[in-house]
């Protein structure tokens, strides 16, 4: 024996039978905040606060620049420390450097390691200097300047007191750590600094970062330097770039 379904009535329960699609705006969600108050988006998200909290407009800051300053001159005193005291780091930085001397023409790694010479890393980031302060900035261009200045006056003298001798002239010293990686280090990306806030994409920076480079690999494959020279330079003097970078950012904000 069957049932025969019961017509669901017009008027009074509603809570049998088929639900029935609703058309129109009264079907769209409609999101509510727990404090009863009408959302402030479309979506109803909340509106970022200027805290830096996950979610909200301004970016999460990351370390401060004086924290990363802090580990770079920690790893530089490690290497410093190393060649004082002829320590083990030296052995495979050995190795590194006799697999790597003279396997590209000297030709070419030469023409690489020039690009650290001042003759031609100043000019650059004097040109960038001159293009900052005709854009009216100040503290940026003397930042940078100074950072320039302060390359020989740390490197001279460390040099000295290190008296690392150099891959093939193992009768000389004062090979670490590298001039010339720091003077292009400073020049390149100094000059990025400056002139990246009037620019669009980030081809400045990739710019200073590909001279640094091609610089440093032009020094170890000649011979001039080895690796750890390179890498103390550019720990040396990250710190003086991220004082660089603070300057044109307070100028600029």
């Amino acid at each position: 024996m069957s049932e025969t379904p019961r017509s669901r009535p017009h008027g009074g329960d509603t809570s049998t039978g088929l639900p029935q699609r609703r058309t129109g705006p009264a079907f769209a969600h409609t999101p509510h905040r727990s404090d009863g108050r009408t959302p402030q988006t479309p979506r109803g998200a909340r509106q970022p606060d200027p805290g830096g909290r996950p979610g909200t407009t301004p970016p999460v800051p990351g370390r401060p620049a004086i924290l990363r300053a802090a580990l770079c001159a920690l790893l530089f005193s490690f290497l410093t420390w190393q060649v004082l005291v002829s320590g083990p780091l030296l052995t495979p930085d050995a190795r590194l450097s006799r697999a790597l001397v003279r396997t590209v023409p000297d030709a070419v790694t030469e023409r690489l390691s020039d690009l650290g010479n001042i003759p031609v890393a100043l000019p650059v980031l004097l040109l960038a200097l001159g293009y900052a302060l005709w854009r009216g900035e100040r503290l940026g261009p003397a930042a940078a300047a100074v950072a320039m200045a302060v390359v020989p006056a740390l490197v001279v003298p460390l040099k000295e007191w290190t008296g690392r001798p150099g891959p093939l002239e193992p009768w000389a010293a004062g090979y670490y750590p590298s001039g010339h990686t720091a003077t292009a280090f400073v020049a390149y990306a100094g000059a990025a600094l400056l002139v990246r806030p009037y620019t669009r994409g980030p081809w400045p920076t990739v710019l200073a970062g590909l001279l640094t480079g091609l610089t440093a690999t032009g020094l170890v494959l000649r011979g001039f330097h080895w690796p750890t020279d390179v890498l103390a330079s550019l720990l040396l003097c990250a710190p003086l770039l991220f004082g660089v970078r603070w300057a044109v950012g307070r100028s600029r904000g």
